[in-house]
């Protein structure tokens, strides 16, 4: 053929624009993050998995699972064992994790759908889009009896119980008003703050010297958590 009819045939390889994820929970159980970190083994080179979902709302972590590989399979057992274990129904749920080789599998896909369950992902290279994963993990590394290595993956395990033990039911975050994650998660968060309101009404009746400005009161209860939270655009006049 002439030289002006040849033409290219090779498929072209496509990369579909990613989109930035803007998610809202205004209530427990309405999105959930989860994520992946690795924790030093006994020996050099050696990890172990911990498998982390978190409640975006309350901060509440409902499923951990400390293993010694990452696969698809793991964390589909992990979502699915703490989804029915909370009760969530199908369309209630959303799940937004980065887009890991695990969060991003088949395996993991499928499986929420089949629950009815909405997923969602980071941009790639961009933490920022799962940032309730990020502190969690801050928070497990930081914590002062973190230790540089674990000796076995039961010595992780049982590190992990305590820990989470206190994160969820101890640990008062300053993200949701000073309140424990699992108050806030279960209901228990409005009767906590009208105590804490009812002694500081006591403190200030007592000793109105002592708060020179104004009546004191309590850190206010969490409003609706954002991933990306759209930014207002202020109408042309």
């Amino acid at each position: 053929r002439a030289a002006d009819e040849v033409h290219e045939r090779r498929r072209q390889a496509r990369h579909p624009a990613t989109v930035k994820p803007e998610l809202v929970a205004t209530h427990p159980n309405a999105v959930w993050s989860w994520d992946i970190t690795k924790l030093l083994g006994p020996e050099k080179w050696t990890y172990f998995h911990l498998y982390v979902i978190i409640d975006i709302f309350s901060r509440y972590v409902p499923g951990w699972l400390l293993a010694k590989r990452e696969t698809a399979e793991l964390a589909e057992h992990l979502i699915a064992e703490t989804i029915r274990k909370h009760n969530v129904v199908a369309d209630q749920l959303t799940i937004h994790a980065d887009r890991g080789t695990s969060m991003a599998s088949k395996t993991v896909a499928l499986l929420l759908a089949d629950l009815g369950v909405t997923k969602s992902h980071s941009r790639p290279h961009c933490s920022n889009d799962n940032p309730y994963s990020e502190a969690q993990f801050k928070t497990l590394k930081y914590r002062p009896e973190f230790p540089e290595r674990f000796g076995s993956i039961e010595d992780g395990r049982a590190f992990c119980r305590r820990f989470f033990r206190w994160y969820n039911h101890e640990h008062r975050h300053t993200g949701i008003g000073f309140h424990t994650p699992a108050a806030v998660h279960f209901g228990r968060a409005e009767s906590v703050q009208f105590e804490r309101a009812r002694v500081l009404e006591a403190a200030y009746v007592a000793h109105p010297e002592r708060f020179v400005r104004q009546p004191p009161v309590p850190p206010p209860l969490p409003g609706p958590a954002w991933i990306n939270k759209p930014t207002e655009v202020t109408p042309a006049q």
